[in-house]
């Protein structure tokens, strides 16, 4: 096991912000000393961004064209982005997408052969990438299709607030009959797992939310709660998954019941991401739970009518790295706790059998 986490960070659509967030991120040394750093994209392109941020100081790059001669208190950079590829910042182009296509690729075909921990995305946009024939609506969809896993769950997260997803990036009008018993008990599963092993809780509490306005109200406002919400929270419950609801949206978040809870599970993608936003838009991060490898990304998109421009927040894209980070240790500290049976015992000791548990 490497001593010191490797981070390969994917610099999305070529147009967008994505290189200006990256260079302000890791022009915080403290970075380059908790982690080695690759970036995949381009050199030229990590150049020309540079020059539009006269503020930051000399950052020390070192072009490799493997992994394994990444080094550390460095940003290394692989070329995995053809110098022939145009740029014109602002503007959703084919080079653009392509661009973040093939970066990302590289990255995860470096993640499945092991040279890289985590995964850091930039953002690209999916229209432009669909119009490719990228063939999925978002990195997560992507990444849970390549690392060959049944499930994945997009799971937003900020130092006070943890949100995932039953459905990602599906229409509305689809949305409750793609919800079902099992899909809700995969989440809740994925969630529960992660919280034990990327989160370090021990008896992990999980609030689901119904679908309807004001869940359901016993049914006089839609049936998902009782035929399908309720049954799937009651297997979790049978399973020792500490679940709890349906909960209605608003009245949730309107009287801050987050705090009682360790993660919320809501149905639908903007039932879950409008308020994560809301309350933690600028250090939100998104993770995709469930995937053998750390992949989190900044909770924002392209931002293209700001790109080029020095006016992007780096923050969330700072977060993102030190979320993947910490998220690597506290897996390997998770996994080589439970290959020792006499260390869970002691850590789940009679101490948290007390815990009192939401009503």
């Amino acid at each position: 096991m490497r001593d010191k986490i490797v981070v390969g960070i994917t610099q999305g659509d070529t147009n967008g912000i994505g290189y200006e967030v990256i260079i302000k991120s890791l022009a915080d040394a403290r970075i380059l000393e908790n982690c080695v750093i690759i970036l995949y994209g381009s050199s030229r392109f990590f150049g020309i961004y540079r020059k539009f941020l006269p503020e930051i100081e000399q950052i020390a790059t070192n072009v490799i064209n493997a992994a394994e001669d990444a080094r550390t208190k460095r940003v290394n950079i692989i070329n995995a982005v053809p110098e022939s590829m145009a740029m014109e910042i602002g503007q959703p182009t084919p080079d653009g997408a392509k661009a973040a296509v093939m970066a990302l690729k590289a990255a995860v075909a470096d993640a499945k052969r092991g040279a890289i921990d985590a995964i850091v995305t930039a953002p690209f946009n999916k229209h432009t990438v669909a119009q490719l024939g990228f063939g999925f609506p978002g990195h997560t969809e992507y990444l849970i299709h390549e690392f060959e896993q049944k499930d994945g769950l997009m799971f937003l997260c900020s130092e006070n607030l943890r949100v995932g997803v039953v459905t990602n990036h599906l229409p509305l009008a689809k949305v409750s009959a793609a919800i079902s018993v099992e899909t809700i008990m995969s989440k809740l599963r994925l969630m529960d797992d992660s919280l034990r092993r990327d989160f370090g809780l021990v008896k992990p509490k999980i609030a689901v939310l119904g679908l309807n306005p004001h869940a359901g109200d016993g049914g006089s406002l839609g049936s998902e709660e009782i035929d399908t919400i309720i049954p799937a929270i009651k297997q979790a419950n049978k399973e020792k998954i500490l679940a709890f609801g349906p909960y209605s949206p608003d009245g949730f978040f309107g009287t801050h019941m987050q705090g009682s809870f360790d993660a919320v599970l809501a149905m639908y993608h903007d039932q879950g991401l409008i308020p994560f936003k809301a309350l933690a838009f600028d250090s939100g991060v998104n993770f995709t739970a469930g995937l053998p490898i750390v992949r989190t990304s900044p909770d924002h998109g392209t931002g293209y009518d700001i790109a080029g421009k020095n006016k992007a927040w780096s923050g969330p894209m700072q977060g993102a790295i030190y979320a993947a980070i910490d998220f690597c240790h506290n897996r390997r500290r998770y996994d080589a706790m439970h290959a020792n049976p006499l260390e869970v015992k002691r850590f789940e000791g009679p101490r948290y059998e007390k815990t009192i548990l939401p009503e």
